[in-house]
């Protein structure tokens, strides 16, 4: 794979190189030209294509990722010589061919193996989760109203709607909601040590149990921030306890799937415990402050 993105990347400069000016390129060199970008690309199709499905779908989606972004790439750089003026190398085409080479250089960083690409899809999410969580906390500790850095509005002066606070009783359910957003970041943590600590790929059943976990992983950082949103005023009680319900299934999924897979050893299966207790008595407590909303 980083062969043929490496050819790539030189026909890439070759055809930006033929387009920067006079004279112009005889037919024939076009022709050869086109064969070589056209062969260069479907080498890097077939070698993604070569990549054996059982060796894992998280390593091949970033696979996968980094060859269309490759493929694209081309396709732009192409779109941008055909419609640029021949006599000079404009702006656009420089960005194109630049765009080429920093796509074919991602190779250098794709995962080796299933267990290093899932460890990077769970880092990426548990940066997703700790942006939205530390987002709310500075919403909460700005004071009563969340919006004051952004609904400023000098013509209208002091702002009396009460739909822009939270109320005390709002702000005794979101601690408890901030319980279950920090029990997603510790988990996540946690599972990511796991992964890197214990997790292998060398037999089908241990990339199978990664994939299971980067699968359901996957869906932590959408259900935070949809309980994120929920959490801003004006509150809906039920939103917000439907949306934490949501939240606190996939934590104890994951949970239960990575203590019945082989990156949990017994050492390991204390946390496990604790955290899904965490879950659970967040989860109960948002339960009995929304229970009039049933």
């Amino acid at each position: 794979l980083g062969q043929t993105f490496n050819i790539t990347s030189q026909e890439a400069t070759k055809l930006s190189l033929a387009f920067s000016g006079t004279p112009l390129t005889s037919a024939e060199d076009c022709q050869k030209l086109s064969e070589d970008v056209q062969n260069a690309i479907l080498a890097v199709a077939t070698v993604y294509y070569w990549l054996p499905k059982g060796q894992g779908t998280t390593l091949r989606k970033m696979v996968r990722d980094a060859t269309t972004e490759v493929v694209e790439g081309m396709i732009q750089l192409t779109e941008t010589i055909l419609s640029a003026p021949l006599e000079s190398l404009s702006q656009e085409q420089l960005i194109s061919t630049g765009g080429v080479w920093e796509a074919c250089e991602q190779v250098s960083n794709l995962p080796r193996d299933n267990q290093a690409a899932v460890a990077s899809a769970l880092a990426a999410c548990l940066g997703v989760v700790k942006d939205a969580l530390e987002e709310m906390e500075h919403a909460l500790v700005e004071g009563q109203d969340p919006y004051s850095d952004i609904m400023e509005d000098e013509d209208l002066g002091f702002r009396g709607n009460r739909d822009t606070y939270w109320s005390e009783a709002d702000r005794k359910l979101l601690s408890s909601c901030m319980g279950l957003m920090k029990a997603s970041k510790a988990c996540l943590k946690k599972v990511l040590g796991v992964v890197k600590a214990y997790g292998k790929a060398d037999s089908p059943e241990q990339i199978a149990q990664l994939d299971d976990l980067a699968d359901i992983a996957n869906e932590i950082s959408p259900s935070v921030d949809e309980l994120a949103l929920s959490m801003y005023p004006p509150m809906n009680e039920l939103a917000v306890r439907l949306n934490a319900a949501k939240l606190a299934s996939v934590l104890k999924k994951v949970l239960e799937i990575t203590k019945t897979s082989h990156v949990c050893p017994p050492s390991e299966e204390g946390w496990v415990l604790f955290l899904t207790s965490a879950v659970d008595h967040n989860m109960n407590k948002i339960k009995n402050f929304t229970q009039g909303q049933l």
